[in-house]
C-alpha cells in the first residue's frame, strides 16, 4: 500500500459534444439515473449515477468526435449482472442505432469465460458492458489478444 492508503475510482468524467443526447444515451439506454444538472452559458453538465452513488460525469464542453488515437480514455467499461442482462443491453442498443465494435457478444480472448459488448456512445467514445463469466461459447475478435484492447 501507498503513503497516500488505497484508492478506489470514484466517477469518471466524459467530455460530450451534446448533452441532451448524451444524457438520452447514458439514462434512457443504459439506466443511469440523472443525480444533478447545471449549467454554464452554451455548456452544461449532468451527473448520473445508481441509487444516489455518482458514476458518471458528463460534460458539454468538446468539438468533434473521440480520437482513440490520442492519450487519454481508452474504453469506459461496465460490468453487468449476468450474461442475459448484456445480451438485454445489446438489443436496446441495436434499436437505438448504436454502432458496434464486433458483432454481438464476444469473448474476451480465446477461451475465456469473460467477455461483453463493445460499442461507441454518440461522440464515439469506445464502451464497454461485460461478465466475468458466460461468455464462454462466444468467439474471440482478436485471438488471444484481450477484445477490449484494439476495438
Amino acid at each position: 500500500m501507498s503513503a497516500i492508503g488505497t484508492l478506489t475510482t470514484h466517477h469518471v468524467g466524459i467530455n460530450v459534444t451534446d448533452l441532451e443526447r448524451s444524457l438520452a444515451f447514458y439514462a434512457d439506454v443504459l439506466g443511469f439515473e440523472v443525480i444533478g444538472r447545471g449549467a454554464k452559458e452554451e455548456s452544461g453538465y449532468a451527473f448520473l449515477g445508481r441509487d444516489g452513488r455518482l458514476v458518471i460525469a458528463l460534460w458539454q464542453q468538446a468539438e468533434g468526435v473521440y480520437d482513440s488515437g490520442r492519450p487519454g480514455l481508452h474504453h469506459l467499461a461496465f460490468e453487468a449482472e449476468s450474461i442475459e442482462h448484456v445480451r438485454a443491453a445489446e438489443a436496446a442498443l441495436t434499436a437505438r442505432g448504436t454502432t458496434f465494435a464486433y458483432e454481438g457478444v464476444v469473448a474476451h480472448q480465446e477461451g475465456a469465460a469473460a467477455g461483453g459488448i463493445f460499442f461507441h456512445d454518440p461522440d464515439g467514445t469506445r464502451l464497454e458492458i461485460s461478465v466475468p463469466k458466460g461468455a464462454e461459447a462466444a468467439p474471440a475478435p482478436s485471438g488471444t489478444a484481450p477484445a477490449c484492447g484494439f476495438f
